[in-house]
């Protein structure tokens, strides 16, 4: 290969710009050109096409968000418009596709490799939901976003012995409320997917509140309720002073933390690499410290779970 690009898709992650980076380093060493397709797909569809070279990606490595935009699109999403999509990576000369982003920026990279475009996947997405990989970019990030901000909360709801309920990113997965729920020490965590008794939950703030605990935290991802859906019902419930904090995007924003850029950094490169060694339809995929290919048909086939012990841990060290 000559010509690679490179695009980022879905919601931004804390790392990506760390990827890109990457891509653009390794492809360097190799000396194949590499093109940035601004807006994600849109962006394909539109020939929104610029060179990158090593001075397009430095300074990059700290900065949260993607240098590239990211946007979703609905006209990739249709036959024409992949065929579209195909057509312009032709045209260009771009012999090989990096997508980085969540699992449905996946399903657009599998639909272009269909269609005879190299494409290879890096998993950046706040959620941690895709199947194959123990961490994506952007979640470690996110995770300590809202741990920093539970800290705070802590301190005010000490202050006025309140308890609050802090909704989290997670529609359908509780991956950063758990996460950061047990390095939180959130007196409950309610996810996806667990069933949960908002009875029991206000049983365990009364018992808390029996023993001289003035304050608590109960964390909502955003698939199980709104948060002030549950505050209601804890005020009614227990009579408990009941504040709301929703993180929003929040979450999305800020510098990647150390982790995510060395993941970032090794997934990036290896994206190239695979590119390089002929690999099509695979996603970069991180599983105990090791960089792996996994093929894209793996990853749709699966889906991600939640570490049940830690659930379970987090509900014993909230007593």
């Amino acid at each position: 290969m000559e010509k690679i690009a490179v695009l980022t898709s879905g919601g931004d992650a804390p790392g990506m710009n760390a990827a890109l980076r990457a891509v653009v380093h390794q492809a360097a060493m190799h000396e194949v050109q590499v093109i940035g397709i601004s807006h994600g797909y849109e962006g394909l569809l539109n020939r929104e096409f610029a060179p990158l070279d090593l001075s397009s990606v430095d300074d990059i490595i700290q900065r949260g968000g993607t240098i590239l935009r990211s946007a979703r699109s609905e006209r990739f999403k249709s036959e024409a418009g992949q065929e579209q999509a195909v057509a312009n990576l032709r045209e260009a000369g771009i012999e090989g596709l990096v997508v980085i982003g969540g699992e449905g920026s996946y399903r657009g990279a599998q639909a272009l490799a269909e269609r005879g475009i190299a494409t290879v996947g890096v998993p950046g997405t706040i959620d941690n939901d895709i199947p194959g990989t123990d961490y994506t970019i952007g979640f470690d990030s996110a995770v300590n976003t809202v741990v920093e901000a539970m800290n705070k909360i802590r301190d005010t709801a000490t202050a006025h012995e309140r308890t609050f309920v802090v909704e989290t990113m997670g529609r359908k997965s509780g991956q950063i409320a758990l996460t950061a729920g047990l390095a939180g020490g959130a007196e409950s965590i309610l996810i996806p997917e667990v069933p949960y008794n908002l009875d029991n939950v206000c049983q365990r703030l009364k018992w808390s509140a029996a023993r001289g605990k003035v304050h608590s935290i109960i964390l909502v991802a955003e698939g199980v309720a709104s948060g002030y859906t549950i505050a209601q019902e804890v005020k009614k419930r227990t009579g408990f002073d009941t504040r709301v904090t929703v993180l929003g995007h929040l979450q999305r924003g800020g510098a990647p933390t150390a982790f995510d850029r060395i993941l970032a950094s090794r997934l990036g490169a290896q994206a190239v690499e695979s590119l390089l060694e002929g690999g099509s339809a695979l996603a970069m995929s991180y599983v105990k410290d090791e960089v792996l290919a996994v093929p894209f048909r793996e990853v749709f086939a699966g889906k991600k779970q939640i570490n049940r012990s830690l659930y379970d841990l987090a509900a014993i060290l909230a007593i």
